[in-house]
């Protein structure tokens, strides 16, 4: 028996490849229900399909709800008898947010407040939100937008508790071969007989795979205070030796390096010198707990805090960074390369 046994989850951005591989967790657990909600009406339909062909025994506890985040009505007619939400929609393309930050806005920051405000009104038990170590130090819209969906969860962590609602993040680095990553796109210029195209070969990134993905949204559910962030630690990389680990897999060729693309960093932040003070090591994960300071804003200016921030942040450059043998290690703990080998070989 678990704490979803006969529980309803739903999952905003459900299609997506990080909500597809949360909801095949679940699919096998005790869990009563699972709802899809998402507004592409054509990957729900090859999801329904999927899932009946792959899990006919669960496919029932699926249902499907077209609706967008960016209407709080359709959020709403989705939301009752919900027990915990994984919040996962979201526009989460660096360039295209670069281009259209009202956009993100729409859908990042109104979405975020639109599912928090419903789920506050359904007493939900918990909901977790799936942010982005671009949220930390933001220099571009999608981080800057997450940023403030965070800010969404802890500013309305308080009064969603005294209500019964758990408020919480989850914050990420680069989930491995999730949709639009950076090492599909390897692949296929490598099978296409095209350059590997590289932005700064010593950029780094933290590099996790879905199903580590997946483990902290567990620990969040099961663990969180109100207003609380879950970091795991994670290995990095640089972007020059994944290249070269991809090359080892699938085939060496020409790498091309093409200069960094719109708001983009030379290393990623996960946890900031500010919130590594107030953060607890939890063997596996961080959390960090919620800056507890009230609306008596004299505090801001007459108490203050003698110290404001830790001696460093936790980042993709100060984390275990994997050399490239152990970057091809990592790569083949995804079901993506493994599947892409076997199809390679044939």
């Amino acid at each position: 028996m678990s704490v979803f046994e006969n529980k309803t989850l739903m999952i905003t951005g459900g299609t997506g490849s990080f909500g597809h591989t949360v909801l095949k967790h679940f699919l096998t657990s005790d869990i009563k229900e699972i709802r899809i909600f998402s507004r592409d009406e054509k990957k729900q339909d090859d999801m329904r399909h999927e899932l009946q062909a792959q899990y006919p025994e669960q496919f029932a506890k699926v249902k499907f709800y077209i609706g967008d985040v960016r209407d709080a009505e359709s959020v709403d007619l989705a939301m009752p008898g919900v027990d915990y939400i994984f919040h996962a929609a979201a526009l989460k393309e660096v360039p295209s947010c670069e281009f259209f930050p009202m956009e993100a806005m729409r859908t990042n920051v109104q979405g975020t407040n639109n599912v928090v405000h419903s789920a506050m009104k359904n007493h939900v038990k918990a909901m977790v939100l799936l942010s982005t170590d671009k949220a930390a130090y933001p220099i571009n819209s999608m981080g800057i937008t997450k940023a403030l969906a965070e800010r969404i969860i802890y500013s309305n962590a308080k009064a969603a508790a005294e209500s019964g609602t758990i408020l919480c993040c989850t914050r990420y680095g680069n989930v491995m071969c999730s949709r639009g990553s950076v090492i599909p796109l390897f692949v296929e210029q490598i099978r296409n007989g095209h350059p590997i195209t590289i932005t700064d070969p010593n950029m780094t990134r933290f590099m996790m795979n879905l199903d580590e993905a997946v483990a902290l949204v567990m620990y969040a559910f099961q663990h969180a205070k109100p207003g609380d962030l879950f970091v795991q630690k994670a290995d990095a990389s640089t972007i020059g030796d994944l290249a070269l680990a991809v090359q080892q897999l699938f085939g060496k060729t020409e790498t091309k390096i093409i200069g960094t693309r719109h708001g983009e960093k030379l290393y990623e932040t996960l946890v900031t010198r500010e919130e590594m003070l107030r953060s607890e090591d939890q063997g596996d994960y961080y959390r960090i707990a919620a800056d507890t300071r009230d609306l008596n804003y004299d505090k801001y200016f007459v108490k203050g805090s003698v110290k404001t921030m830790a001696d460093e942040a936790y980042t993709s450059h100060n984390t275990n960074r994997l050399d490239v043998e152990g970057t091809v290690k990592k790569l083949l703990t995804t079901e993506y390369v493994n599947e892409e080998l076997k199809n390679w070989k044939k």
